[in-house]
């Protein structure tokens, strides 16, 4: 968690903890969507590049991991009651995905980096989450920093592999847009959003 916490460019705002233990259904609905979202990213990458093998490794543990998360957290809304309702997706990754580069040489790079944000703060989340849950929810979510920090691993020593040179440039410019993304007001509360604004959502 060190590591994760180094990277990231803040921590989650207390606003947004006190109020995603409040609204837990919309919680788990949003986090069933990122687990399918990531495992649908990892098979992308996957099929693009098939010229590299240490990438469709990486991916397809990915992308299998991913899957069996949703099937977990499926698993969790029905124990619990909770309809797994159609959600509008967040801000979060469109913007952060605004900003990759077009280039051949950065479009890559840029996608990788990218998702070493998404795991690299869904890891942070769980982490700030899991003790003020229920046990088995908290165990769950514990559990799942581990894998979120290695798959935030995997992206990021990708990403410095197919440059083949120094990323801190690159890994800087998200880092400023993640930072406005996470503390600034959000309309919608989800997984990855913002601080909510209590007033529309």
């Amino acid at each position: 968690m060190k590591d994760i916490l180094e990277f990231l460019p803040c921590e989650t705002p207390t606003q947004w903890i006190d109020f995603a233990l409040t609204n837990q259904s919309t919680l788990l609905v949003d986090h069933a969507n990122c687990e399918k979202k990531a495992a649908s990213t990892a098979m992308r990458l996957l099929y693009r590049y098939t010229s590299k093998p240490e990438l469709m490794t990486k991916m397809s543990q990915l992308a299998r991991e991913e899957i069996l998360h949703f099937q977990q957290v499926v698993e969790i809304l029905l124990e619990r009651g909770i309809d797994y309702v159609q959600l509008s997706p967040s801000r979060y990754a469109s913007q952060m995905r605004k900003v990759i580069s077009h280039s051949e040489k950065w479009h890559l790079v840029d996608t990788l980096i990218v998702g070493a944000f998404i795991e690299a703060r869904s890891c942070e989340r769980f982490g700030a989450l899991a003790p003020e849950l229920d046990e088995k929810l908290g165990r769950f979510y514990h559990g799942l920093t581990k894998s979120e920090s290695r798959h935030f691993y995997d992206y990021l020593e990708l990403a410095q592999r197919y440059c083949g040179e120094d990323i801190s440039h690159r890994i800087q410019q998200f880092r400023i847009i993640e930072e406005k993304l996470i503390t600034s007001i959000d309309t919608n509360f989800r997984f990855h959003s913002g601080v909510p604004n209590r007033e529309n959502i």
